[in-house]
C-alpha cells in the first residue's frame, strides 16, 4: 500500500494520541470524517496499523528494572532457533526479543521489578531453557528517550 500525506497525517496523529476520534483527525486535517475513517480502515487491513494500546508508566506501576540481555544460544539449526523463539515469547518479563548479527545470536529486552526479580528471571526462567549457551546482561541506568512513533 502507498501510503500518501494525508495517510501519514493520520498515522502521526494517531500516534501521538491513539484515543483520537475521527471528527477531532478530520478537523484537524480539514476532511469530512468519512474518508478518514476509510482510511483508517484500509491501513488496518493492510497491516500498517497493527493495532491500539494504553502506554503504561513503568515505574507507577513497581517496574524499575530495564535489562538487555545478550543470549548465545548452543543450536542454531532451525528448529532450535524457532523453539528458542517460541520459548522467551511466553515469558512476559521479556518485551521485545530480537534476533542479531554480532557475537550473540539474540538481544531481549527485560523489565522487572528490581534486581532480585530479575535474578530470579534468569535463574529460575532463563536457566531451564535447554539451549542457553551464554547470557551477557546490560542494565539500564537512566532512560533519556522512550518512544513508540516511528518516523513517518
Amino acid at each position: 500500500m502507498n501510503l500518501d500525506q494525508i495517510d501519514k497525517s493520520i498515522l502521526r496523529l494517531l500516534q501521538a494520541d491513539g484515543k483520537m476520534t475521527m471528527k477531532e483527525i478530520s478537523k484537524q486535517l480539514n476532511l469530512s470524517a468519512t474518508p478518514i475513517y476509510e482510511r483508517i480502515k484500509k491501513m488496518e487491513n493492510a497491516g500498517i496499523i497493527e493495532g491500539y494500546v494504553a502506554l503504561i508508566d513503568a515505574n507507577k506501576i513497581g517496574k524499575k528494572l530495564h535489562a538487555f540481555a545478550n543470549i548465545s544460544i548452543k543450536d542454531h539449526s532451525r528448529s532450535a532457533i524457532e523453539k528458542f523463539v517460541q520459548e522467551i515469547e511466553a515469558f512476559p518479563e521479556v518485551l521485545e526479543c530480537h534476533y542479531v548479527s554480532g557475537n550473540y545470536d539474540f538481544l531481549i529486552k527485560v523489565l522487572v521489578e528490581d534486581m532480585a526479580n530479575y535474578n530470579r528471571f534468569i535463574m529460575e526462567q532463563l536457566s531451564a531453557m535447554s539451549n542457553i549457551g551464554k547470557v551477557e546482561t546490560l542494565f539500564s541506568l537512566s532512560i533519556s528517550k522512550k518512544t513508540t512513533a516511528i518516523p513517518i
